[in-house]
């Protein structure tokens, strides 16, 4: 699908249109509204996705002068801006804008609503066939269509991780086994529990996706990310007049998003208990009223919720109603931490290896028998996601045929390595008390060790390690890619 992307912002317009062109779109970009509207009349676009606050022609002008266009093609308008201007989102809405998304973007969304619309524009193309072809056309066009759908949808797994992940025990095979018998049946809730970094997400999609591509929409929401009342509102959604500071005709929630595919609730431990029971109803009856609603609604939702907590003893303090968590363990799957499958380890380490080697261009082909004694030895708390943010750093910091013991910085246990590097106790930096080198001194090279090992400390969490550095996480992502283009 062919985007037209407009920011004035050229970090964030660059970022955003790298991940698009991952999810195998074509991206033009503009800097503002002239540009993009001089791009509008030279291509075809089936969405465009603006910025509403920009200098010269605010978003909200770009769309008003394209709707008001007496040959409009048929593009979807997204609108993006920050939480603090809702007011202009409301406006956007109104002056005929498909949606809008608050700043700064997530990235998961912003993948939902991009395949929502592209599968939206493919039906406006399968209708215009329809209408200009004969009906001995009707049937090509529409293979045509599903045939693109279906690449749509790998390119997703692939963005996600789904369809490229090694199995390399008896117990993770019977789990990916599990995971595809769910798949055939919607109508079972699944409960995924695991330590955080055990890949439940991973789970969760392989349940919605099943081993071939799936049409339907996968949805997520984290219920530890909204407060109680903006959680119902985000779930279920809200009818006009809800609350004030709404929308005027109100808004659907991520259950009518989710409506034939998979809703995930990640972190359902978190879920408020007050709302607890309507999501039993969902379960049980497939029925749900919207904030402020009073007409029942029904809903085609496959539930699949994930928790790293134990909920049984969440059930006994009186956190989590029972009759909830029997309902959800109708389908249970609980992943192991990546200790009790150390046989995994060398197996995903060295997929890790080639992605990255790979993806900044270094020599790295194999693991030395001495560097894999110490990640087997390692007890991994941050389980696969640690592991991956491991590797990572290695191949950012090294670049070697292999990976040997004193590549593996903080998890190095090795003696040997050691009595070869004597023991000097690190210094906590003081801005105030320092020493630069005589000769010359690498600033680039100390900021990039300094970003990677607050990383490090934070097990991998950029949004932990950009509050720990005192700065934006998007200027931390930034730096990190620009790192990658660099190397």
């Amino acid at each position: 699908m062919n985007i037209l992307l407009v920011d004035d912002d050229k970090t964030g317009r660059e970022w955003i249109a790298m991940f698009l062109r991952q999810l195998g779109h074509h991206v033009l970009e503009c800097a503002n509204g002239e540009e993009a509207l001089t791009a509008f009349k030279t291509m075809d676009f089936g969405m465009i996705l603006s910025d509403i606050k920009m200098p010269k022609m605010s978003g909200l002008e770009l769309l008003k002068t394209i709707s008001a266009m007496p040959s409009r093609p048929n593009a979807d308008i997204v609108l993006f801006t920050g939480h603090g201007d809702m007011e202009s989102a409301i406006h956007a809405l109104r002056a005929g804008a498909y949606d809008y998304l608050l700043k700064p973007i997530n990235m998961d969304e912003l993948a939902v609503l991009t395949e929502r619309i592209a599968e939206h524009q493919n039906l406006l193309r399968e209708n215009r066939r329809l209408s200009n072809h004969f009906d001995s056309e009707v049937k090509a066009a529409t293979e045509e269509t599903q045939r693109e759908l279906s690449q749509l949808k790998t390119i997703m797994a692939k963005q996600f991780g789904i369809g490229n992940i090694g199995v390399f025990s008896e117990s993770m095979r019977q789990i990916v086994d599990q995971a595809y018998k769910y798949h055939t049946e919607r109508s079972i809730p699944v409960l995924i529990q695991g330590e955080t970094g055990t890949g439940k997400e991973i789970i969760a999609k392989m349940i919605h996706y099943g081993k071939d591509t799936h049409p339907a929409p996968y949805v997520d929401i984290n219920c530890a990310a909204f407060t109680s009342s903006l959680f119902e509102s985000e779930l279920f959604g809200y009818e006009a007049g809800a609350f004030t500071g709404g929308l005027t005709k109100g808004q659907k929630g991520k259950l009518d998003m989710a409506a034939g595919g998979t809703l995930f609730l990640d972190e359902i431990g978190e879920m408020p208990l007050e709302l607890q029971s309507k999501l039993l109803r969902v379960l049980q009856e497939k029925t749900y009223y919207r904030v402020g609603g009073v007409k029942k609604l029904t809903t085609d939702v496959r539930i699949v919720c994930a928790t790293n907590e134990d909920l049984s003893d969440m059930v006994s303090n009186g956190s989590f109603r029972k009759d909830l968590y029997y309902r959800l363990k109708v389908g249970h799957i609980v992943l192991p931490p990546l200790r009790e499958r150390s046989d995994e380890i060398l197996p995903l380490a060295t997929i890790f290896l080639k992605e990255f080697t790979q993806l900044r261009r270094k020599r790295f082909t194999a693991i030395s028998a001495a560097a894999a004694d110490i990640l087997r030895s390692y007890p991994w708390p941050g389980n696969i996601r640690e592991l991956r943010n491991v590797v990572e750093w290695i191949t950012f910091m090294y670049d070697d045929v292999e990976v040997r013991p004193e590549h593996l910085g903080a998890i190095n246990k090795n003696e040997q390595t050691a009595e070869v590097s004597p023991k000097v106790s690190p210094l906590v930096i003081n801005p105030d008390n320092f020493i630069l080198p005589a000769e010359k001194f690498d600033l680039k090279e100390f900021t990039d060790k300094v970003i990677y090992k607050a990383l490090e400390i934070k097990n991998g969490n950029k949004t932990d390690a950009a509050n720990y550095l005192n700065m934006s996480r998007r200027a931390l992502c930034y730096k990190l890619e620009q790192d990658i283009k660099d190397s």
